[in-house]
């Protein structure tokens, strides 16, 4: 081999070594995690109080940035063009694989364009009716809405919000006649189901609609998790009437497609191991989230179920955002 060519092959095998040295260290510098919700939100809200300790076992600054608008897209768009080296990733929710289904316009594939890191937190939805409604049980409330006559109607925080989908979903499953009815945000729907201005809402479990529950304004009927969740003791899994039903709206971490196994499978183990902190736990309890921690290949499953289950409740009911 002539000098020239050793010179070559030398460098090449340097460059090489280089790279694989730059992944082993990572991380070197802060790492963002872009949120595609306001602050202050239920997103934002997680990301904070996991971002010292997660910092702490990486071994570097997290920073958060807060990129909100187009329903997710946005931020979303943002990561995906980032350099694929872990600095930047993205803390979605199910939306993350929902909007592009409703809007042709977003540019944006959460199957082509991310690499799923791990699913990071849930919060199950709750099935709640107005106390007027006679059924103590979901069984009940399916025999009783059968016999109507007129469609019974359920809330939603708005036109194709995750909460429409997922009632539309359930009442296909359970064989419901239903109507949809769109308000602006989940207060109104508390209130409407309070009122009696709708029968039914499946939503996330806040303080006040939990509020309302005990006071025996409405009447819990069941939650969306595959098992009983700790956010609502006592409260029955959906699945055990309805099977097949789960309703969960997960958040997790998604990096750049392309970016380095070693890499990804470093802040999976990070995250994995904060989660695991029994005071975190606690913490994030009250917010209605519980951990749920996935190999990159489970959350990659999960994206992937999704969003042909999404797209067969967007195409059979005409869904489209607002």
């Amino acid at each position: 081999m002539n000098p020239s060519k050793r010179v070559l092959m030398f460098c090449l095998a340097a460059l090489a070594a280089g790279a694989a040295c730059a992944q082993d260290k990572f991380p070197s510098r802060p790492i963002t995690i872009v949120v595609p919700y306001p602050a202050g939100g239920t997103s934002d809200a997680q990301v904070r109080m996991i971002q010292v300790q997660l910092g702490k076992e990486l071994g570097q600054p997290i920073i958060v940035e807060n990129k909100p608008g187009a329903s997710g897209v946005i931020a979303a768009q943002y990561v995906a063009k980032s350099a694929a080296d872990g600095y930047t990733l993205l803390y979605p929710n199910n939306g993350v694989v929902i909007a592009p289904l409703l809007n042709a316009k977003a540019d944006s594939d959460p199957i082509k364009d991310f690499k799923p890191v791990t699913t990071v937190t849930s919060v199950p939805m709750v099935l709640v009716t107005n106390k007027s409604v006679p059924a103590a049980n979901l069984a009940e409330f399916i025999a009783h809405a059968k016999k109507q006559s007129d469609p019974l109607m359920y809330a939603s925080a708005g036109t194709a919000s995750y909460g429409h989908l997922a009632s539309a979903r359930l009442s296909s499953m359970a064989g419901l006649k239903v109507t949809h009815i769109p308000y602006k945000g989940e207060a109104a729907t508390t209130m409407a189901a309070r009122s009696g201005e709708v029968q039914m809402l499946l939503t996330t479990p806040s303080a006040a609609m939990l509020g309302q529950v005990a006071q025996g304004n409405l009447t819990l009927l069941g939650v969306g998790s595959a098992t009983p969740s700790p956010v609502v003791p006592g409260a029955v899994p959906i699945s055990q009437t309805v099977p097949g039903f789960v309703s969960e709206v997960w958040f997790g971490l998604l990096a750049p497609a392309g970016t380095p196994d070693s890499v990804v499978n470093r802040l999976n183990a990070a995250v994995r191991k904060v989660l695991a902190d029994g005071e975190l736990r606690t913490r994030l309890l009250p917010t209605g989230a519980v951990p749920l921690t996935s190999t990159p290949a489970e959350f990659g499953a999960i994206m992937a179920r999704e969003t042909a289950q999404w797209r067969e409740v967007i195409d059979k009911y005409s869904i489209k955002a607002d």
